[in-house]
């Protein structure tokens, strides 16, 4: 099996494009930063494969962020796929839910898609309703709505792996009904063992072969958090100097840790007179 791999491919009869990705240690590694029960295991599983498949979608230059808020057992769930194929991801939840439907997990929610440009300094936010009992629905219906393109999503996920597949109908204007109905219908003869067991070339073979299914070159994924103690440094600089003081004071140092990756970062009152120190001309300062 290709492991933490994306796979673009085509059915040429069809004029339909699409995705399958499955990840492997990527998704270990994000595991192995929380303790997570299987329930918030699989919507995160599935988010994360669903921000893969998205990004490689939607034409961008930067990273596209899935979140979910709500009010449900997963009140906050965030993942991150970027352009140079790297994922994470983290999810905060407070008791196991009645029911693994999406308003069961979530509540009352809202789901965002967030495009950052590579500066970071821009964004486009999409509010998306969590319509449907799967994500895979709901994301189906805002391809439909938002971008008024059919598109299909077969997301699963468990303790070891997550993989998924995506069907999209081509944005051209003599594009038959017909063959998208059909290429549908056959993605909905897809077993959940299926998508996790087989590579991708037996998998589209065995769904689309009369369709001429076009494989392209593999693309890697893997885990990586782009935290620094430069951009904590940022973050205490944003809080303003009474208030990192104020912190020191009350616990003799400023300990930030990522959510993300668990990484821990401390500044010590030495380091945070250093990041309010004014330029003074002149002087060996930095500021």
């Amino acid at each position: 099996m290709a492991v933490d791999t994306l796979r673009r491919f085509m059915l040429e009869r069809a004029q339909v494009r699409g995705e399958w990705v499955h990840l492997d240690t990527s998704w270990q590694e994000m595991l192995g930063r929380a303790d997570y029960p299987l329930f918030v295991k699989q919507v995160l599983g599935e988010a994360l494969t669903a921000a893969v498949l998205l990004s490689a979608t939607i034409k961008h230059s930067g990273s596209l962020i899935l979140q979910i808020r709500g009010e449900g057992p997963i009140h906050l769930l965030v993942v991150q796929a970027t352009p140079q194929g790297t994922v994470r991801g983290l999810a905060q939840w407070s008791r196991e839910p009645s029911d693994t439907t999406l308003s069961g997990v979530f509540g009352d929610a809202q789901m965002a898609i967030t495009l950052e440009a590579p500066n970071r300094r821009e964004r486009y936010q999409s509010l998306i309703p969590l319509e449907g009992d799967t994500l895979a629905q709901a994301l189906e219906a805002y391809f439909t709505r938002s971008e008024q393109l059919p598109t299909r999503l077969w997301l699963t996920a468990n303790a070891h792996t997550t993989a998924g597949l995506l069907l999209q109908r081509l944005p051209h204007e003599n594009a038959d009904d017909e063959n998208w109905q059909r290429a549908s219908l056959l993605l909905n003869t897809l077993t959940t063992d299926e998508l996790v067991d087989l590579e991708a070339e037996t998998l589209l073979y065995r769904l689309f072969h009369e369709e001429e299914p076009r494989l392209f070159d593999p693309s890697p994924i893997h885990f990586h958090c782009d935290c620094s103690l430069e951009r904590v440094e940022k973050l205490v600089q944003s809080l303003g100097q009474d208030e990192a003081t104020t912190i020191l004071e009350e616990q003799g140092k400023i300990q930030i840790t990522c959510e993300f990756c668990n990484a821990s970062y401390t500044l010590d009152a030495i380091d945070v007179e250093q990041l309010y120190r004014e330029t003074v001309p002149g002087s060996d300062s930095v500021h």
